[in-house]
């Protein structure tokens, strides 16, 4: 039985966009999640230090406030934001709180909260007065299916360091 190249036969270790289980699929590229896909990876590419990229929940009118509109349908907030913080050098990040209250939290907030803490980053909660309006001046928007209400993440793009030669 002949083996195939790795390269040309490279197995996820992300999960599905539905059952968040990994069943082997195939991906397109090593290491990069295939929840990230090519119009999400070029804003990712394009966005310059201090940009910011929102993540809305299916809630939200992204087509009507959106610079850049990139469509992630079928993929809810968590799965995403994991994916994107993979590849994406974090400064700083806002997210929206319980009724626009940033003194309340819902579980999806504490999910959102526990991810970034993964990544030695904390998120300001932000009321609807001052996270809707920064949602619309976003270098794009990735508009989600995530169904939580108030499951809107704004990452902060860090700089990066060239290395020495």
């Amino acid at each position: 039985m002949p083996v195939k190249p790795a390269v040309l036969e490279a197995t996820s270790p992300f999960p599905d966009r539905e059952s968040g289980e990994n069943h082997g699929a195939t991906n397109m590229l090593i290491g990069i999640s295939p929840l990230l896909g090519p119009d999400l990876l070029h804003a990712l590419r394009a966005m310059g230090h201090g940009d910011e990229i929102a993540f809305v929940d299916g809630n939200y009118p992204a087509a009507e406030h959106a610079r850049r509109l990139i469509r992630a349908d079928g993929i809810a907030l968590e799965p995403m934001l994991r994916a994107v913080l993979g590849v994406f050098p974090v400064e700083a990040a806002y997210r929206a709180a319980l009724n626009n209250d940033p003194a309340q939290a819902g579980a999806i907030h504490h999910q959102i909260d526990a991810i970034l803490q993964h990544k030695n980053c904390a998120a300001t909660p932000l009321s609807g007065d001052a996270l809707y309006p920064r949602i619309r001046s976003a270098y794009a928007i990735v508009a989600t299916s995530e169904p939580a209400l108030f499951a809107n993440v704004i990452l902060r793009k860090a700089a990066l360091s060239s290395p020495n030669p």
